[in-house]
């Protein structure tokens, strides 16, 4: 192989010990294997996300794993309600988690791989980052912003391209 190989790491434990920290393995239990080291993806329905989507599937397949499908709710400053401190958020009830999720199980380029519907409250790319570390992901798949918006504040792609601790694959 090419390359640089890591040597396998190997974590020590005293199981007498009390203050032992349970493995990694062991906090994943309670998740199906299917999609673990899986490929996140965000999605909102949108002509980008479907793109992202369909390119998750792609790689999904050729990596013989699950996908990840997450959707973000929307969350407002209190200030737009009720003139509060700016800090306070306000959950709105997101319904479209719902219809995104009988669109997606109607699709059929999701019938060849594993698949679950996530949603989510809060920035898009802290809860794109965080499920891909609670799924120990191998990649997270997005879609660009096109917009005025996303040229003015930031795409989420390029700051979830920043920040994260794990490849962002981009969709045009």
């Amino acid at each position: 192989m090419a390359g640089y190989e890591f040597p396998e790491r190997k974590r020590v434990v005293d199981p007498s010990s009390p203050a032992a920290e349970p493995t990694d393995e062991a906090a994943c239990t309670s998740r199906d294997p299917a999609f673990l080291h899986g490929v996140v993806v965000g999605f909102d329905g949108s002509t980008s996300s479907e793109r992202a989507l369909a390119y998750a599937v792609g790689m999904a397949t050729r990596s013989n794993c699950g996908l990840i499908i997450v959707h973000v709710a929307n969350r407002l400053p209190t200030t737009v309600w009720a003139g509060c401190e700016p800090p306070a958020l306000v959950d709105v009830p997101d319904h479209r988690t719902e219809i995104l999720g009988l669109e997606l199980a109607c699709a059929d380029n999701l019938s060849e791989v594993p698949w679950v519907l996530l949603e989510r409250g809060g920035d898009i790319c802290h809860e794109l980052e965080e499920v891909g570390q609670e799924y120990q992901a191998d990649a997270i798949v997005v879609g660009t912003t096109h917009g005025l918006l996303g040229r003015l504040f930031g795409s989420v792609s390029g700051r979830l391209a920043r920040r994260a601790q794990r490849p962002v694959v981009v969709i045009p």
